[in-house]
């Protein structure tokens, strides 16, 4: 199985493919605002790189969020328009998931009790899961099966808190450029790791490609293209900036005698 995975949920834009004897090649730019007109140029790249065309691809795989709306409606809305073309489904896979694999990837399960992704969602707010790691073995590893997703966005501070109480029962390990971000507020909390934030910034396009070709593997089905859906977790900023600059309605007065 070919597999193609698209990253744009963070600053990071990248492709990767991932072929049947596991090869992995990988393309990634800083993304900036310029998500539009990295992408298609990344999938051309790695596509180039690894010899093949369109046709070979037999998967797709793209981040869902949370993340960047742009980012991420770019991702999802390629997604969708290479699987309609090529009669494809694509698998959906978390930006925090994603994180979560890279940090075992990188670091091995039994650095930390925990590792935790922490996105940022700017307006000072982070997305951010919790994966317990204590009994996860050097097996393959399902950031899903053992994930503690926080659905709603947190403050800096609210971040603290609750990483100093995980950390109470464990070392954790964080990253993602949420962590990046809010670095120093998170290196003096006892028990909490951030030593590899910086170089695990942003999800992985190559360890997405790895994580959706293992959840293949282990018999998970594909959505139509038509049916997915990205993650935003909150209305875009100009719908907000929109609705609070609004001009508040007032009831019409009526004239008594």
């Amino acid at each position: 199985m070919t597999l193609l995975a698209l990253e744009s949920a963070t600053d990071l834009v990248g492709a990767a493919l991932r072929r049947d004897d596991g090869a992995v090649a990988e393309r990634t730019h800083v993304g900036g605002r310029a998500h539009g007109e990295l992408l298609a140029p990344s999938i051309e790249e790695v596509l180039a790189l690894s010899g093949c065309t369109l046709a070979d691809v037999d998967a797709l795989a793209v981040d869902v969020g949370p993340g960047l709306f742009t980012g991420l409606r770019v991702g999802v809305a390629t997604a969708k328009a290479l699987g309609q073309a090529l009669g494809l489904g694509v698998v959906g896979v978390t930006s925090l998931d994603v994180l979560a694999a890279g940090a075992v990837e990188v670091a091995g399960s039994g650095r930390a009790a925990r590792v935790v992704a922490v996105v940022d969602a700017r307006r000072r707010e982070v997305f951010a899961a919790a994966y317990d790691l204590r009994g996860v073995t050097d097996g393959p590893f399902d950031p899903a099966e053992v994930g503690d997703d926080r659905a709603e966005a947190l403050s800096p501070d609210e971040l603290v808190d609750w990483l100093g109480a995980l950390a109470a029962d464990g070392p954790v390990l964080v990253v993602g450029d949420g962590a990046v971000r809010y670095l120093d507020l998170l290196a003096p909390v006892d028990g909490v790791d951030v030593s590899l934030a910086a170089r695990l910034a942003a999800p992985s396009p190559a360890t997405l490609a790895r994580l959706a070709s293992a959840r293949l593997a282990a018999g998970s089905e594909p959505v139509g293209a038509a049916d997915l859906v990205p993650d935003y977790r909150r209305h875009a900023d100009a719908r907000i900036n929109w609705e609070e600059r609004a001009p508040r309605r007032t009831p019409p007065t009526t004239d008594r005698p």
